[in-house]
């Protein structure tokens, strides 16, 4: 009998440990220096992209000078590149869609070729258009992108796509929307996918190597898809049986339950011929 205890004490401490995990693999950056300073590499963005939707204000000294430039005051529609809805008098702000040529139509300019500029860019081309072609003195031009979006895939509390506010986001940022990791996500071989400028490029990061740092992941882009994939635990028990565990569990408990009745009738056994 004391052996039987000794196989069943033998199993369950194997079943624990097979579901233990190693603190590295489910840790963030472990390897990284605590307390040190250290400059960032990576671009958080690429460059004004097709189908980017973009938000442009134009102010001046001259206050009506500006509203032929303008969405909110403008109330002529421009095709192509400036879709107004006029409601009540007013505009809604739709921005300016990026076409797949890399245009916007902007008012009284025309078309502008955007792809691959900068937002800080685009506001200067502006400005120095406007000054020299006398529409405005000294104008002050602000770009925004208004869709910013990454997908997040895989083994994540909550996947989904993501509309950031801002201009830049950090893969961890990204994650923590989404409620982390699961206990199962593979920390180490993280995929991002970012289509830029007519090219696809797959790409891999280790979120638990200070290395992500200086990754051109970890910036994420415009419509970029993070994919987690799940470790090897998980996928192992994707091949087998859902109810096996739970067969397991069921088996451990009557052999746990028999073995004591076992035990106790063996006992009254014993003393009963005493």
């Amino acid at each position: 009998m004391r052996h039987l205890y000794s196989y069943l004490t033998f199993f369950i401490i194997a079943v624990l440990l097979a579901g233990c995990r190693s603190n590295d693999e489910i840790a963030y950056i472990h390897d990284a220096e605590r307390d040190i300073a250290v400059n960032l590499s990576g671009e958080f963005s690429n460059g004004i992209q097709p189908n980017d939707q973009l938000y442009i204000y134009v102010e001046s000294e001259e206050a009506g000078a500006t509203i032929p430039f303008n969405q909110e005051t403008n109330k002529i529609a421009v095709r192509d590149g400036a879709a107004l809805n006029a409601t009540n008098g007013a505009t809604k702000v739709q921005g300016y869609l990026v076409n797949h040529d890399g245009e916007i139509t902007f008012p009284v300019l025309g078309k502008l070729l955007v792809r691959g500029l900068t937002h800080n860019q685009l506001a200067e081309m502006i400005q120095t258009r406007l000054v020299n072609e006398g529409h405005l003195k000294n104008p002050i031009v602000t770009v925004k992108l208004m869709n910013f979006k990454v997908s997040i895939l895989g083994d994540v509390a909550r996947p989904g796509q993501l509309i950031v506010d801002g201009e830049r986001v950090t893969i961890f940022e990204a994650l923590s929307m989404v409620g982390d990791l699961t206990i199962y996500g593979q920390r180490q071989n993280v995929t991002i996918i970012r289509e830029e400028n007519g090219t696809r490029t797959i790409g891999q990061v280790d979120l638990s190597s200070k290395d992500i740092f200086d990754s051109p992941y970890y910036y994420l882009h415009q419509n970029d898809v993070v994919y987690v994939e799940p470790n090897m635990r998980k996928k192992k028990n994707a091949d087998r049986d859902p109810m096996t565990m739970t067969y397991i569990s069921s088996a451990v408990s009557i052999i746990s339950v028999l073995s004591t009745v076992a035990y106790q009738y063996i006992l009254s056994k014993y003393y009963s011929g005493r």
